[in-house]
């Protein structure tokens, strides 16, 4: 087996002698490239934010931004990565290198101001400026509004970057000045060509290990032989316990870059999602076809925890405040198990069991998502927050209702931040279920919703609170339903 290294800027970096534990952003910083910083060291400033080659949508690669603190630097084994050193190309001998143009504007536009934050920035904003369906509108006014500039750049793809100096309007300036990558880019021309594939790794220093299996059955017998193996994808949960709360692992399994884990199909009675598909990968792959997931997306945490976050670690965790379980709950979802003694396939909502807590056996993987077809057409997520992105959520209520002729024929509501573990709101559901989708309807169903779970009081939100959001989730989406019919 190949010794452990990364591809950094161009440059074949051997991983040796860092330990398993060991992240990215402390793996470049050990090297010299110092511009990645480290801000909260949770996935929520973005200082530490560089770019990884991934499987692309559009192209054979795409640039994607991610979080350093979280990802184990093992966990990109054989893979590459351009930190914010590496956006810059060589000058002419015994001149300065030549600024990558968000690096340019950045700097022009004075987007640049204590400068500790600008290292992540640039990395997010080159991510967005690589991003193969980003094109400029024709007429400067079509598509661009606060958050969407005429060149086409999301601002959403910067939601996880901080800037401490308050300094946003020349940083947006800054990226609605960019243009499209120039003919010769080696970073574009870089999208034409597929990313390193995915290596099987046995990386180990004294009694720690960081490994990963080349298939699915690989990996079953491999947590047959190590219990208590930690199973990481995204890392986005395993990296705060990491950096936080000082947790070290004997063995880590890496699952994300099975290829049994990362297919999304779609047959003529569901949608079977691959648990390590980001959601990211997912949100532009199904492009809209499923409009409550789509809601979802620009809610769950920011763009760059999105381009590592998984379906299968969210609901892996079991944590009741997981953003995605109430919209799968609502979408009447099932996951599918992988285990020693194949697979099984078990409802949502009979899967968790108590608070971090599942029916998922020891030994067993969670290996895709199955969302039934046909969908219902009327859909809503709420999340409750103190933010509105990059949050964890206080109260978070999904809906997807089938009402014809003015009658609920089925209703379905998953409920997060409410209970030890998501739940379906079940005597709502009934309350609506065959009745006339009507004020007095809806009314009389928000007061059973709000004695639904059993909230608590917390520093996110009183248990009052969580009981009244929940009330008014149901009665926003009724006056959302009938402003629609009535315009």
């Amino acid at each position: 087996m190949v010794a452990a290294r990364i591809i950094v800027n161009g440059r074949e970096t051997p991983l040796a002698p860092a330990a398993p534990h060991t992240t990215v952003l402390d793996f470049l910083r050990e090297r010299g490239l110092t511009g990645t910083k480290e801000g909260c060291a949770e996935g929520e400033c973005g200082a530490c934010s560089v770019l990884v080659a991934r499987p692309g949508v559009k192209k054979p690669t795409d640039w994607v931004a991610v979080n350093a603190c979280l990802i184990p630097a093992a966990a990109l084994d054989g893979q590459e990565i351009v930190t914010s050193e590496g956006l810059a190309t060589a000058g002419e001998p015994g001149s300065r290198p030549v600024l990558h143009p968000v690096q340019e504007e950045m700097a022009v536009r004075g987007g640049s101001q204590c400068g500790y934050c600008t290292p992540g920035f640039v990395c997010s904003m080159a991510a967005e400026y690589y991003r193969p369906d980003r094109c400029a509108h024709q007429d400067p006014a079509d598509g661009a509004d606060a958050e969407h500039g005429p060149n086409g750049f999301d601002l959403h793809a910067l939601s996880g970057n901080l800037c401490r100096c308050t300094g946003y309007r020349p940083i947006r300036d800054a990226a609605f000045a960019v243009g499209a990558p120039a003919d010769g880019d080696p970073l574009a021309q870089r999208r034409e060509q597929a990313p390193p594939a995915p290596v099987a790794t046995a990386y180990t220093r004294g009694d720690s290990a960081f490994l990963r299996r080349s298939t699915l059955a690989d990996t079953l017998r491999l947590l047959e032989e190590r219990p208590g193996a930690v199973v990481v994808a995204g890392s986005t949960d395993w990296g705060v316990e990491v950096n936080i709360r000082s947790r070290r692992a004997d063995c880590v399994v890496a699952v994300d870059r099975l290829p049994e884990l990362r297919e999304l199909r779609v047959a003529s009675d569901h949608i079977e999602i691959g648990a390590a598909l980001t959601l990211t990968e997912i949100e532009r792959r199904l492009d809209g076809a499923v409009p409550l997931l789509a809601e979802l997306f620009p809610q769950f945490a920011s763009r760059l925890i999105r381009n590592s976050a998984t379906l299968g670690g969210n609901l892996g965790t079991g944590s009741p405040i997981g953003d995605s379980p109430p919209v799968l709950l609502a979408l009447d979802a099932s996951v599918v198990l992988a285990g020693p003694d194949g697979e099984r396939e078990v409802p949502l909502s009979g899967y968790f069991t108590g608070y971090r807590q599942s029916v998922r056996r020891p030994g067993e993987l969670i290996r895709a998502v199955r969302v039934p077809l046909p969908l219902s057409p009327v859909t809503a997520f709420h999340k409750i927050a103190k933010r509105r992105f990059d949050d964890i959520s206080s109260v978070a209520v999904a809906f997807a209702l089938d009402i014809e002729d003015g009658i609920v024929r089925t209703a379905r509501i998953g409920l997060g931040g409410v209970a030890a573990t998501p739940v379906r709101a079940r005597a709502t559901e009934a309350a609506l279920e065959g009745e006339p989708w009507a004020a007095q309807t809806v009314e009389a169903a928000a007061v059973v919703l709000r004695g639904e779970g059993t909230p608590m009081d917390d520093h996110r939100a009183s248990s009052l609170y969580r009981s009244a959001m929940l009330g008014q989730s149901l009665l926003k989406l009724y006056a959302r339903t009938t402003e629609a019919v009535s315009s």
